[in-house]
């Protein structure tokens, strides 16, 4: 008997094996050029001597910010691109609705993530000036940049790992954001408790700074990344 031939659908990975690759090497350069800086970054989940020792805000603009802040997007890019993989698979045939080998949609997840940083971070900015706690805010965002590229240097190796499986448990996505939200949420207590007496003296805009900037925002992505993976 002849059996049924089913065509084989080649996903080209090539493209994302470049940017794991490259990400990587961004990430060994950075930590080769600040090797001391770079190891009390890496304790900092475990400790906030590197919050304490860099807190000027002229760190913001440094090459190794910004360095790890592309690793920081890539990353970001990759986890939010293969949940919405994960996600839109049809429990009934098994084919997922979205591939993770798209490499436009992965283009337009990074470019939005971009986007939506330097323009929450401007906003952010405007909103300072108004309420007049620029020096605080600009402390309080190197907090959050550090805390997130932390985050996304972490999900890296993970997204390298998922992006080569198939047939990744639903809950693998949902364990790593439980984790992210627990280390963001740490990050806030320490920022509080480094500038508390800078948040006792202006505790109503730092609440509606974090209702309008902080809350809502991450909503919305949320509500775009769930919309875009039904």
């Amino acid at each position: 008997m002849i059996e049924h031939l089913h065509p084989r659908i080649l996903e080209n990975k090539d493209w994302a094996t470049l940017l794991f690759v490259l990400t990587f090497a961004v990430v060994a350069m950075t930590k080769s050029a600040y090797e001391t800086r770079f190891s009390e970054f890496s304790k900092l989940i475990f400790s906030d001597k590197y919050a304490k020792i860099y807190r000027d805000n002229n760190h913001l603009k440094s090459s190794f910010t910004v360095g790890l802040f592309f690793v920081q997007i890539i990353s970001y890019a990759f986890f939010i691109q293969l949940t919405m993989h994960i996600f839109s698979q049809n429990s009934k045939t098994g084919v997922y609705g979205i591939l993770k080998t798209d490499w436009i949609l992965f283009i337009q997840i990074a470019t939005f993530l971009l986007y939506f940083i330097l323009a929450k971070y401007l906003i952010e900015k405007i909103v300072a000036a108004s309420f007049n706690i620029d020096e605080f805010m600009e402390l309080f965002n190197l907090q959050k940049v550090t805390y997130r590229t932390y985050i996304g240097i972490l999900i890296l190796p993970i997204n390298a790992v998922l992006f080569y499986y198939d047939n990744i448990p639903k809950t693998i996505p949902l364990v790593i954001i439980g984790i992210s939200l627990c280390i963001s949420l740490y990050s806030y207590f320490i920022s509080i408790k480094t500038y508390q007496n800078v948040i006792i003296g202006k505790l109503f805009y730092f609440i509606l700074y974090l209702c309008a900037l902080e809350i809502a925002p991450y909503y919305f992505l949320y509500y775009w990344i769930t919309k875009g993976s039904a």
